[in-house]
């Protein structure tokens, strides 16, 4: 019941039901097709929320920006400039300022600690934009897209081909395991995520239905796949030898029609964005130039062939997120 989601904190799906996840899908179903009738209700007028940015994004904050104008919320960007948050003043010092000035708190940065000290301090619901560990509102947008495509997520075979290790791949496994999804990690053994984190996972797996498993052949790994799903290796501002060691590793892993030949021949391809499927940005044409690569994740074929599913999916990020906002708001 949406009832049982006011007040709560958004900080990682490991805290949800998988009902309640379907709650907060349902929710965003109904919300979109709302916005596309052109109906909006300001049910919210008057409140406002803080939105804090230490990582850019495009895609959180203008979908956070554009699901709280559409419900009548004020919103304020805080990023790494004009924020002392952990510089001039405490993070629970910090939560208990903006807690009394807003009705709710977004964060996007670094370690899923200050989130979880933001959500202990603010006293209004804290919403988890992306940490290092975990990024609940794309997992969110991923499952939407995923339902309006496939219809349902009992099992169906989720592969996610790179580097798992991270928020990205963290947070793919447990909404699998949540949904009932088979989840399968297509990447070398050093690059499988936290073992204790897989564990937790695996229990969630059984209770739905689903399984997680890593398979080091990316092709063994794609047949029979109803999903096929990949982030970027490298976050900007890494060194050089990082880069190298990432393209020498996960090479084998990149998402190709070959890839995509071997999944089930209505599989989908997901992407969360950015994308390296060009050269068509300065940083895309800096890698071709210091690593002679013309793409690196996926290839510009398999990407544009996908495209309306991959922008489906970053549409839905604006979707979901109002659904976070208006299911957890007091």
């Amino acid at each position: 019941m949406l009832s049982n989601l006011k007040g709560r904190n958004f900080l990682t799906l490991k805290d949800f039901t998988g009902e309640e996840i379907m709650d907060f899908l349902t929710l965003a179903a109904e919300l979109k097709e709302k916005k596309k009738k052109g109906i909006f209700d300001k049910v919210y007028q008057g409140k406002n929320i803080a939105l804090i940015f230490e990582k850019t994004s495009t895609r959180t904050r203008c979908a956070f920006e554009t699901a709280a104008h559409d419900m009548g919320i004020g919103t304020t960007y805080l990023d790494s400039r004009v924020s002392q948050i952990g510089k001039k003043e405490s993070i629970a010092d910090t939560a208990r300022v903006l807690g009394r000035m807003y009705d709710g708190i977004e964060y996007r940065g670094f370690g899923q600690s200050v989130v979880e000290e933001l959500a202990k301090y603010a006293g209004v619901p804290v919403w988890n934009g992306l940490t290092n560990e975990y990024h609940p509102t794309q997992m969110l947008a991923d499952l939407l897209t995923i339902k309006e495509h496939k219809g349902d997520f009992k099992g169906l075979k989720f592969v996610y081909m790179g580097d798992a290790r991270y928020n990205m791949g963290n947070s793919l496994m447990i909404a699998c395991s949540k949904m009932g999804m088979h989840f399968v990690a297509a990447a070398p053994k050093k690059y499988h995520p936290n073992p204790a984190l897989v564990q937790e996972c695996k229990a969630f797996a059984a209770a739905s239905r689903g399984s997680i498993s890593f398979e080091e052949d990316a092709m063994k790994a794609a047949k029979d796949a109803d999903i096929i799903y990949t982030d970027v290796w490298v976050s900007m501002g890494e060194p050089d030898e990082v880069w190298e060691e990432r393209i020498r590793d996960l090479t084998p892993y990149k998402v190709t029609m070959d890839i995509m030949n071997t999944a089930k021949k209505d599989a989908i391809f997901l992407h969360c964005l950015p994308s390296f499927h060009d050269l068509k940005t300065e940083i895309g044409k800096e890698m071709g130039e210091r690593f002679h690569l013309t793409e690196m994740e996926v290839t510009d074929e398999v990407f544009q062939k996908y495209a309306e599913v991959v922008f489906d999916e970053a549409e839905n990020r604006m979707h979901t997120i109002k659904a976070v906002i208006a299911a957890t708001l007091g």
